[in-house]
């Protein structure tokens, strides 16, 4: 296959990245959480691993530190998440969940989760893996 015949798959890529977001922002609207995807990516982050460093919460999100950091001042000023001091670390922070953060993540899960088996539907195990696989490969062709 020549590299022309590649042309579509960034358009694919993109068109399917803007619409799962498109569908996340409404599933968030209709149940009254002003909440971005992004936001919820940090969210559900925080939600899994507990209390995290900015770093930490960047690598397990694959975003870069200054979009964490934006991420978790709109966390923090929705009263989200909440940075605390680093026990022992006066220089260092951590960012937690607030309880308004682990009702707001509670409540939107099963939200998600519907979205997840929408997004699968008809598709299997195999090609998930598959598709990660070629996308993880993909992604390995660009080192950061």
């Amino acid at each position: 296959m020549t590299p022309l015949s590649y042309d579509n798959v960034g358009t694919i890529l993109d068109r399917t990245t803007r619409l799962l977001k498109a569908h996340y922002q409404r599933a968030f609207r209709d149940a009254g959480i002003d909440i971005t995807p992004e936001q919820w990516v940090v969210l559900d982050q925080l939600s899994k691993a507990g209390a995290s460093s900015q770093t930490d919460l960047a690598n397990g999100t694959f975003k870069d530190a200054p979009t964490v950091s934006r991420i978790i001042d709109k966390l923090a000023s929705k009263e989200l998440a909440a940075r605390k001091r680093f026990p022992g670390d006066r220089r260092r922070y951590q960012v937690v969940l607030t309880d308004k953060g682990q009702t707001t993540h509670a409540h939107l899960l099963p939200r998600v989760q519907e979205l997840r088996v929408q997004m699968w539907s008809g598709l299997n195990a195999g090609d998930y893996d598959e598709l990660t696989r070629v996308l993880e490969t993909i992604r390995a062709n660009f080192p950061e």
